[in-house]
């Protein structure tokens, strides 16, 4: 068998190849991050077989979590296969599906609804609006760019990611008030939430916007980011209208099991239904 050998230009030329298929740049941005720990993880000489990938796989098996480990494995998959390495690609770690979320990570609805205050209080109509328009359309945090005057008149977003377009119908009381919102700020055109310059506003700064209230808000740090609005979206449509189908359409995913992710409930609701069932009778 041909010695194989990972050098600075494969990875390079691997990086050329994410944005020749037009990658998102953050995923760009991972993949490579990933393939560069591996490259560091070989032992001089940078030889790779089968066995060094196995090796590997065992190294983040105990540094990371499962979730963490498959992520990691898959942008090296990936990067195998690029180089026509495939009798060296690894399986994935079998992980099993909880059927609830932790209620330490679940964001309610009444937390939500503090958070709104609280940016109220603080007077921070940007951030207030911008939750608001995440959380009542199900919008990525990416996504709110698409939020633009122009969506504002005719009462759609057109969203276009990861190769997808869908039609995003925005609620007739958030289109007031973000109308509104526009006129007292000038924008005219394009999208709505954005920079002093004019840029839409960056994930960083909106998570770190996020996190300020919570003090104020009187809720838990760990439950307060832009990604649990989207998931308070979808757990709120869902027991509104049970149907994970028409859920799926709405967040733009292409595979329903990816939408049962955001429709599991928290454990304790889990126990009140499991209790609800009355199937616990007479004692002796």
């Amino acid at each position: 068998m041909e010695t194989r050998i990972l050098s600075a230009a494969a990875l390079e030329e691997f990086r050329g190849c994410l944005l020749r298929q037009e990658r998102g740049t953050r995923t760009v941005e991972k993949y490579l991050r990933d393939a560069q720990a591996f490259y560091s993880f070989l032992p001089e000489g940078k030889q790779v077989d089968k066995e060094a990938v196995i090796r590997y796989k065992a190294h983040l098996t105990e540094t990371y979590k499962a979730a963490s480990t498959n992520s990691m494995l898959v942008a090296i998959n990936r990067l195998l296969g690029f180089l026509g390495w495939q009798d060296c690609q690894v399986k994935l770690l079998r992980i099993q599906r909880a059927n609830f979320r932790e209620a330490k990570k679940e964001l309610t609805k009444t937390e939500y609804q503090q958070l709104l205050s609280a940016a109220c209080r603080k007077k921070n109509e940007r951030l207030c609006l911008l939750m608001q328009t995440l959380c009542s359309t199900g919008l990525r945090v990416s996504e709110h760019r698409f939020v633009t005057a122009e969506a504002l008149r005719c009462g759609t977003a057109r969203v276009r990611n990861k190769g997808k377009e869908r039609i995003v119908l925005l609620p007739p009381e958030l289109v007031t008030r973000l109308l509104a919102y526009c006129k007292s700020k000038g924008v005219d055109s394009g999208a709505v939430f954005v920079t002093r310059s004019g840029r839409p506003m960056e994930r960083t700064n909106i998570w770190a916007d996020m996190k300020r209230l919570c003090a104020e808000a009187g809720v838990e740090p760990g439950k307060v980011y832009p990604h649990n609005l989207r998931h308070l979206f979808a757990l709120t449509y869902y027991r509104q209208q049970g149907d994970v189908i028409g859920l799926a359409d709405v967040l733009g995913h292409s595979s329903v099991e990816t939408t049962r992710i955001y429709t599991t409930t928290s454990g304790e609701e889990q126990k009140r239904r499991v209790a609800g069932l009355g199937l616990v009778g007479h004692s002796l």
